[in-house]
């Protein structure tokens, strides 16, 4: 009796770093665009129930996506690419207008306000294990609801 319960407490051990690779994501929303416009930004809270790193995306409105972030330099706000964002466990992550978020670059059509926008977001665990997310996100004029 004392040995199958040393194997299942041993077998729960070693599979919870398995279940541990989730990420919640709240309120998900798009820019609407202007016709013409060629980039919009994503926006939404992310949070990972362990360790982990957005690393990108993809979407079938844009050419590409990007990871950004906005910080005021010399008086001037300033938009740069970054290659992840960390997703620290049990911590939400913002990815708002004026902060990080994600770029959609090269628009093939304008985004019209109350369009679903379908974004898949790949991040990464702490054993470079990768996992696609799939979502939508409604575009909106501005962040308010």
């Amino acid at each position: 009796m004392q040995h199958t319960l040393i194997l299942t407490l041993i077998s729960l051990a070693l599979s919870a770093p398995a279940m541990a690779d989730n990420v919640k994501i709240d309120a998900p929303w798009v820019r609407a665009t202007a016709p013409g416009q060629k980039v919009a930004g994503g926006f939404m809270t992310l949070t990972a129930d362990a360790d982990m790193v957005l690393v990108g995306g993809s979407s079938p409105v844009s050419k590409h996506i990007e990871l950004h972030y906005m910080k005021m330099e010399d008086g001037v706000m300033e938009m740069r690419e970054m290659k992840e964002i960390r997703l620290p466990k049990d911590q939400a992550v913002a990815l708002e207008p004026g902060g990080l978020h994600v770029m959609f670059i090269g628009l093939k059509k304008p985004i019209t306000e109350g369009q679903k926008v379908p974004l898949s977001l790949i991040v990464k665990a702490a054993n470079g294990k990768r996992k696609t997310i799939a979502l939508e996100a409604e575009a909106r004029r501005t962040s308010g609801h």
